[in-house]
């Protein structure tokens, strides 16, 4: 065999297995990326935050000799209504105890509820009145309800379905991060915040000239360097 047919077949062989190692790299690449996809293990998706209707609802004690609404009825109502969606106008339902010992008075309470709901805004069409079975022995309160578009864990906290300790996978069990998703989405004063961004506000004009102005002549504020103006 001349040398240069041993040259070719050693530049062959070298070139095969090349290319084999790349398929090889290639192979385990593309199975490693589809086992760990395949796995999710961040908190922001085994618990994502979702808008969707949610049902508020409030239940407000009613005295067995409660002649008109208390401070207390009224500031829990105040609260409760805060998020109550004007232009969308859900319907308010409104559930009076029946049967109880003190239904004569939540019936009398209720009433006022509703009047001191349409002084706040919601129309008189969109609230109802309803009665709901409640022991004789009790003071059974008055409950509000209205459906309300929400920031929410898709999921509920508080599934354990296998032992966190005996996990050997370094891997987040399955109610990781829930109190967490959750106490987030509670403190998201507007869910349409996480569906798209709010629309430009008009600028103020009078802020931005006076910010130009204060450059202009060199002015920061006496705080950060302890004198109101800095000499260039």
């Amino acid at each position: 065999m001349s040398a240069h047919s041993t040259t070719w077949n050693s530049r062959f062989l070298i070139a095969l297995a090349l290319v084999g190692s790349a398929a090889f790299a290639a192979g385990c690449t593309q199975r490693d990326s589809i086992v760990v996809g395949a796995i999710p293990d961040d908190y922001r998706t085994n618990h994502p935050i979702v808008v969707a209707e949610k049902q508020e609802k409030i239940d407000i004690p009613v005295g067995l000799n409660d002649y008109d609404m208390t401070g207390v009825q009224r500031a829990a109502i105040n609260g409760f209504m805060a998020r109550y969606d004007g232009k969308a106008a859900p319907m308010v339902h409104v559930m009076v105890p029946y049967g109880s010992a003190n239904s004569a008075a939540a019936m009398r309470i209720a009433g006022q509820f509703i009047g001191y709901m349409h002084k706040a805004g919601v129309p008189q069409n969109r609230v109802v009145q309803q009665h709901y079975q409640a022991p004789a022995d009790a003071s059974a309160p008055i409950r509000l309800t209205y459906a309300n578009m929400r920031a929410q864990v898709a999921s509920n906290c508080g599934r354990w379905p296998e032992d966190m300790l005996a996990r050997v996978d370094n891997k987040h069990w399955a109610n990781f991060g829930c109190s967490y998703q959750n106490n987030l989405a509670a403190q998201i004063a507007n869910p349409a915040d996480l569906l798209t961004p709010r629309e430009s506000t008009p600028i103020d004009a009078q802020n931005r000239s006076n910010a130009i102005d204060q450059y202009q002549r060199r002015q920061v504020a006496p705080e950060f360097i302890g004198t109101s103006e800095i000499n260039y």
